[in-house]
């Protein structure tokens, strides 16, 4: 092996003395014997390279790995029986190699790429704390002699003890009622209309009192069994008589 340079791999073989790169070219194109290239050889050299290689990159390592390897794939597919429904042709091989390399080159730029980008804290920076905008507000009051005085009735009319007073009207009771009634009894001796036992006088209000109090008596006097109730229809004026 002859290392022109600390970063290419230059084997030296029997068929064969040059960078290995160039060797797989040629190769892919079918421009070299493989069938004369030891592998083993080839082996050999490239563990050296990296053993006397202490500062090699690790990607470059990693190209000649995969370059060592294709050859090894590819000799192997010229000695081997190939099926040709499963086995693909060596113009297939060298195509996919080629693929592969590009796309591990595009890999490699676009990481590259990515880590030449401008980081923040080394090359920009960003912006420092932002300074807030303090409000100023102002209170204007604007309100008419009729706005103050409907606010004051109502907090008045919140706050002012509610007083409730009841107006006193003349009715008559169900306890008079119940007596007046029970004592009219005894002179009823047939059916009675109920207006016969309604006392005399009184304005409207009275007269509708004592007629509610006196129907409540006689309802109190029949559950008692003391009179006895009739009534043709609804509506229709009420009758009572003491028990035969």
């Amino acid at each position: 092996m002859a290392d022109g340079d600390a970063d290419t791999l230059t084997i030296s073989l029997e068929s064969w003395e040059g960078p290995l790169d160039l060797l797989l070219g040629l190769a892919r194109t079918q421009k070299v014997d493989l069938k004369a290239i030891s592998i083993l050889e080839l082996v050999e050299q490239y563990l050296a390279f990296i053993a006397s290689a202490r500062e090699l990159r690790l990607e470059v390592a990693a190209d000649y790995l995969v370059m060592a390897a294709w050859l090894a794939y590819l000799k192997s597919a010229l000695l081997l029986p190939r099926d040709p429904e499963e086995t693909p042709s060596p113009e297939e091989l060298a195509l996919r190699l080629t693929l592969r390399l590009e796309r591990l080159n595009a890999m490699r730029e676009a990481g590259a790429r990515l880590m030449a980008r401008d980081r923040i804290g080394r090359d920009v920076f960003a912006r420092g704390a932002p300074e807030g905008l303090r409000t100023v507000r102002q209170t204007r009051w604007d309100a008419s002699l009729y706005d103050l005085i409907a606010a004051y009735g109502r907090v008045s009319a919140r706050s002012r003890p509610v007083l409730h007073v009841v107006r006193q009207r003349p009715v008559m009771t169900l306890e008079a009622a119940l007596a007046r009634v029970s004592a009219m009894l005894g002179e009823a001796l047939d059916w009675t209309s109920l207006s016969r036992f309604l006392p005399d006088g009184g304005d409207a209000l009275w007269r509708r009192s004592a007629v509610a109090s006196s129907f409540l008596a006689v309802l109190e006097l029949a559950k008692q069994g003391r009179v006895e109730l009739e009534q043709a229809g609804p509506f229709a004026p009420l009758y009572l008589r003491t028990p035969a």
